[in-house]
């Protein structure tokens, strides 16, 4: 017996087990190792039940894992195979002689029908255990059982179709409720629909399937002996509870469509493959006389199911006349027969046998085989035993088949997770392709193989196909990693090579234009590809190189753009003149690092148009990396190129607010040479605060006086403070400029007349002006007549000064009145302090018995007191301890050291003692006890701690000391 773990060894043997790689050129290639590193099992393997039936087993069916077979002819056992030690025996409760022809179990497990030989059918439901006859079924003899999986569930069956011995179709329904004695019934209707014929008239019903497609449309196939016929239609909308009445309805006037074949079993059975629960089926077999008609359900066909119908022959020594199957059985790629002493499985793709499985005799003949769709196992049963298949990896050698069969895609599809027979099949598909001449299509096959990357590329160049050799070569680019920069600088520039060249034999040709366009395009697209971006990159400066060697600038300075390789790009303009076409790439790129590059170049050419990009890109430059630049501009001195440089530091001072030491200077330097006017409005624009402006002033002050800016040079004096150099040069520009440099002092009455006898000896001196003179005398009241008199020459006439003279005495009598009225006032003042202290000795206050302290509120004639103006009364120490808090520390360390004089100071002695010791401490030269408590009393009780300055000064302080706020807020707590 042939197994399919021995063809698949073979296959093994035949195929390679490494191909290697390709050093030569060091394009990856990793080989794959085809070895069975473990014992493959095979497809199907079969187990036998591990039960003994008390009785024979007449039926069996199973669905979604509950098993429920026949024994004898009044037992039923179930079992739950989930729970298999938990079976269920059921008694029929049959007195007469008849006999379990079939049993029916829907694809819920639920619904269990059994048909009898008598013409009867029983149902049971899985969570009951009562056996209810159905009454409306009586006298049919049941073959077949079309359930509803649309509309099936545990409680109900839905409407169902129910075929007969006689060749008719019923309908039906059951529920599963029990409403006792006088409940309804299980069986809620059953009505006739159809009626199968073959030739000699109604025929069996053997086969009914139902079933409902994705787009809504019901089909429902039936089979008889040899007819295979199809029921197609949609129901109406809202009519779900009618079941199949419309469907059958449209086929009462003409026949349904359906295959037949001469040769006759006496019997037929339909088999359906569903990839899964509750989806459509996908496939069908139909057991019949000639063999197996088997093919593919299209439930989107408008006039047939059934597509890609082929039909396969029996094995040899399977058929009517020789050992015919008694069931059949679908699976994705095989069909099983069922046969008395044996089980062959036939390939759906090849029609070959992979599997011939026979029994022992003393299990007896084989009765049936079924399928669980939920779970995919098979069922096969004899009278006293139970088997069982289980189906493991059917379609791992699929791909083999269909490549065989030059389909790609399927083995391609069956052999995705294998790498190994995936690299086969794209080898196969991409040799099929080349030979076929579908050079593109063999190239991107070729590129996903492990194939040997010379004889590939020897290939297309043999074939000369440079366009194929492009697609293989640009594959194999994409599928590089990243660590193989070498493979990857190989790749690109070969690919960039063949471009070039393709572009250079095409471009005189003017019948290729449109060849060129297109070659022209796949280049760019290759060139801007994403995908190829890095390794493009990583080899950014030998495909420059190509592209220069083939003269391709155009394509230079495209590939420039794509890697960002803007310096390249305005240098080539640079190059060629175009500078204002450099200009546009920078101002469109915006990089301040190609700007501070190029700008020394372009702003010899285009000034005005660099200046413009400068101003429009703002603050993203840094004006300082520019001065260069402008500084080798304007060196010429030309009106232009000094106002250009002018008109950007204005930009960048005025707009930007820069306020960097270098632009200010280098605005200084350029007012200085060409725009003398607007120095002067500069310097008073940026304030005369020396810490507020941005220029260096002393840079400026030279600036100015190599230039010869004198009245720049006093503003910038006056900034720096240094008046007196300020009034110097100020008097040789204009006297006027002076007078108001010598009010700048206003703090310093002795400079600001120092600065004023400066201008008013110039003008004595130098200009021999008396009037004007003795106007600057009356512009300054600092002067007097007695300082500017050793200015004038000895001939002058004492008329000149009348005026002056005159005004100098009535300013020294008013001040004089003035000086004798605040005297007056002083001397009063002091007679009223001296009669308030006489009247403040002989103040005093009445101490009653009853008062007490402010503080502690105790009595307070019990301590030494002190008694405030305000009437405020506090003990000595009561005192002392609320006023320590408020001193500063200064005072708090001197009232410590009079308390500890005081404390080692001598008690007072009696009599005249006393007088003797006060005189005794002065000779020593210590001071004495009433001299210590006078100081502490001075100290102390200066003010009333309420009333006054310290009570003021404590208003900020918080209530609670901060150091004991968490002790005092956990006490309230």
């Amino acid at each position: 017996m042939a197994s399919i773990l021995d063809e698949y060894e073979n296959s093994l043997s035949r195929s390679a087990v490494l191909q290697p790689g390709c050093p030569s050129v060091g394009i990856p290639h990793s080989g794959y190792v085809n070895a069975q590193l473990e014992k493959e099992v095979p497809i199907f393997t079969k187990q036998r039940i591990d039960f003994t039936p008390t009785e024979r087993i007449t039926s069996l069916v199973v669905s979604s894992n509950q098993l429920c077979m026949s024994l004898g002819k009044d037992t039923l056992l179930r079992i739950d195979l989930g729970k298999a030690n938990e079976p269920n025996h059921v008694e029929l409760g049959r007195k007469d002689d008849a006999k379990v022809h079939k049993m029916f179990l829907d694809h819920t497990g639920c619904h269990l029908l059994i048909a009898l030989s008598s013409t009867e059918v029983l149902y049971v439901n899985r969570n009951g255990q009562k056996v209810r006859p159905l009454a409306r079924w009586k006298g049919q003899l049941v073959e077949s059982v079309g359930w509803n999986k649309a509309l099936g569930t545990e409680s109900s069956t839905g409407p169902i179709l129910v075929g007969t011995a006689q060749g008719q179709i019923f309908e039906a329904e059951l529920s599963a409720s029990e409403g006792g004695l006088f409940g309804p019934a299980p069986d809620l209707y059953f009505r006739p629909l159809y009626v199968l014929n073959e030739e000699g008239g109604p025929a069996p019903v053997c086969s009914l399937e139902a079933e409902r497609g994705p787009d809504g449309r019901s089909f429902v196939i039936a089979t008889t002996r040899q007819r295979l016929f199809q029921f197609i239609g949609r129901a109406a909308e809202g009519a779900e509870a009618q079941g199949f009445s419309g469907l059958f309805a449209a086929y009462t006037d003409h026949p349904p469509p359906f295959r037949e074949f001469p040769s006759n079993l006496g019997y037929s059975e339909l088999a359906f493959y569903t990839p899964k629960l509750r989806s459509a089926p996908r496939a069908f077999a139909w057991m019949m006389g000639d063999g197996v008609l088997y093919g593919a359900l299209d439930c989107g066909r408008p006039d047939s199911l059934l597509s890609e119908e082929r039909v396969w022959e029996y094995p040899e020594g399977v058929g009517p006349g020789a050992s015919p199957p008694l069931a059949i059985v679908l699976t994705q790629f095989h069909f099983l027969l069922l046969l008395a002493d044996r089980v062959e499985a036939v390939c759906t793709l090849t029609g070959q046998v992979v599997l011939r499985d026979h029994f022992l005799e003393k299990f007896g003949p084989l009765k049936h085989m079924v399928k669980d769709s939920s779970t995919g196992q098979l069922w096969a049963y004899t009278e006293r035993a139970v088997f069982r298949y289980h189906v493991q990896r059917e379609a791992r050698d699929v791909w083999r088949t269909y490549l065989d069969m030059n389909r790609f895609d399927l083995a391609k599809e069956y052999c995705r997770e294998r790498p190994d027979c995936l690299d086969t099949v794209l080898s196969r598909e991409a040799d099929f392709c080349f030979r076929q001449r579908r050079y593109l299509e063999s190239a991107r096959c070729y590129a996903l193989t492990q194939s040997y990357f010379e004889e590939i590329a020897l290939k297309f160049l043999e074939a000369r196909q440079e366009e194929a050799l492009v697609e293989f070569l640009q594959r194999k680019l994409a599928s590089l990693k990243p660590a193989e920069r070498t493979q990857a600088t190989l790749l690109t520039t070969w690919l960039t090579e063949l471009y070039l060249s393709r572009l250079g034999a095409l471009q005189g040709d003017p019948e290729a234009l449109t060849l060129y366009r297109e070659t022209k395009e796949c280049f760019r697209a290759f060139l801007s590809s994403p995908r190829h971006k890095e390794w493009l990159f990583a080899s950014r400066a030998s495909i420059h190189e190509l592209l220069a060697s083939h003269g391709d600038t155009e394509h230079m300075v495209y590939f420039a753009v794509i890697m960002q390789d803007y310096e390249r790009v305005v240098a080539y303009h640079c190059q060629h003149e175009a500078y204002e076409e450099a200009l546009a790439v920078l101002a469109r790129h915006r990089d301040p690092q190609l700007f501070y590059k190029f700008s020394p170049i372009l702003i010899r050419q285009i000034p005005r148009q660099l200046v413009d990009a400068w101003m429009e890109l703002g603050s993203r430059l840094d004006a300082r990396q520019l001065i260069p630049a402008l500084v080798n501009y304007s060196q010429g001195g030309e009106v232009q190129q000094v106002s250009q440089a002018i008109r950007y530091m204005e930009f960048c001072v005025n707009v930007l607010g820069e306020t960097e030491q270098a632009i200010h200077n280098y605005l200084l330097s350029l007012y200085a040479r060409g725009r003398p006017d607007s120095l002067l409005a500069y310097l008073e624009q940026a304030g005369a605060s020396p810490h507020r402006v941005h220029y260096d002033l002393k840079y400026a002050l030279r600036l100015c006086a190599e230039h010869g800016h004198h009245r720049a040079c006093v503003h910038v004096y006056k900034v720096l403070e240094l008046y007196e150099e300020a009034v110097d040069l100020a008097l040789q520009v204009d006297v006027d400029l002076a007078k108001q440099c010598a009010d700048l002092p206003e703090e310093d009455e002795e400079l600001r007349k120092k600065l004023w006898l400066k201008i008013a000896r110039h003008v004595v001196q130098e200009e021999e002006d008396v009037q004007t003179a003795m106007a600057c005398l009356a512009s300054c009241p600092l002067l007097k007549i007695e300082d500017v008199l050793p200015f004038f020459p000895d001939f002058v006439t004492i008329d000149h000064f009348k005026e002056a003279i005159c005004s100098s005495l009535k300013a020294y009598n008013h001040h004089i009145q003035e000086l004798q009225r605040e005297m007056e006032e002083a001397t009063a003042s002091a007679q009223r302090i001296r009669r308030d202290l006489q009247e403040l000795r002989g103040r005093y206050g009445t101490v009653e018995p009853q008062d007490k302290c402010a503080t502690c509120d105790f009595p307070l004639l019990n301590r030494p007191f002190y008694l405030f103006l305000c009437g405020h009364m506090f003990h000595a120490d009561c005192l002392l301890q609320a006023v320590r808090p408020g001193l500063p520390a200064y005072k708090q360390a001197r009232l410590e050291e009079l308390q500890r004089k005081l404390g080692a100071a001598p008690p007072p002695a009696k009599g005249s003692a006393r007088a003797k010791e006060a005189e005794g401490g002065a000779a020593t030269g210590g001071p004495s006890r009433e001299q210590l408590k006078a100081d502490l009393d001075e100290l102390v009780a200066a003010e009333c701690v309420y009333c006054g300055e310290l009570m003021i000064r404590s208003i900020d302080r918080p209530f609670i000391d901060p150091q004991r706020y968490e002790e005092e807020q956990l006490s309230w707590l």
